[in-house]
């Protein structure tokens, strides 16, 4: 069975090396929708695949580290980097260009790696991440699954490569989420949200 939970963030980047002009020569922004899709053939004590109460947990919180935020590739222009980082408190820096299609990789492995240190409390059993899907507009999205988010061929992304700043990571429920996770240190589940 599938379900599926609807995050949503402000976001501003560049698309360098894309074709559209306005899109890879300007500073512009998207309201975004994530769809995160997950799956099991097991329901919990409650009779669901995952309690929607639980992915406002770190799923959310890494999620909401775009809202109000610029997007930064690491390897564009070093003085427009250096800029953005002095004007903006809230930026998140990847390894890859922040386009629809690597935001969706980016996000899969960010709550693939959420799901893979979450002690779970209430029964729920083998539940996996099935896709992401990230609406960059009303009328375009990307979809990806685990091949597309772990694909060389794409561009290898490693969770380390990516830096959100100190703004952001204050505003986590813990402070170290991000360390954690890259360790991957178990975190539990609460019983009762």
């Amino acid at each position: 069975m599938l379900i599926r939970k609807l995050f949503k963030f402000e976001n501003a980047h560049i698309v360098r090396g894309c074709t559209t002009r306005r899109c890879s020569e300007n500073i512009h922004g998207h309201s975004y929708k994530v769809e995160v899709l997950l799956e099991s053939n097991y329901l919990d004590a409650g009779q669901m695949v995952y309690d929607f109460g639980l992915t406002k947990l770190y799923m959310k919180e890494l999620i909401d580290s775009f809202d109000h935020s610029i997007t930064l590739w690491s390897k564009d222009d070093p003085a427009y980097i250096e800029a953005m980082k002095a004007h903006s408190n809230r930026w998140v820096e990847l390894p890859v260009s922040p386009s629809a299609e690597q935001f969706v990789r980016v996000i899969y492995l960010m709550v693939e790696r959420v799901l893979e240190c979450t002690q779970m409390q209430n029964e729920e059993r083998e539940v996996k991440l099935h896709s992401i899907i990230v609406h960059e507009t009303d009328t375009g999205y990307a979809q990806g699954f685990r091949e597309d988010a772990h694909s060389e061929l794409m561009g290898k992304i490693d969770l380390e490569d990516i830096v959100f700043s100190e703004q952001i990571r204050r505003e986590w429920s813990e402070s170290e989420l991000w360390g954690k996770l890259l360790a991957r240190t178990p975190i539990r589940n609460p019983k009762k949200v």
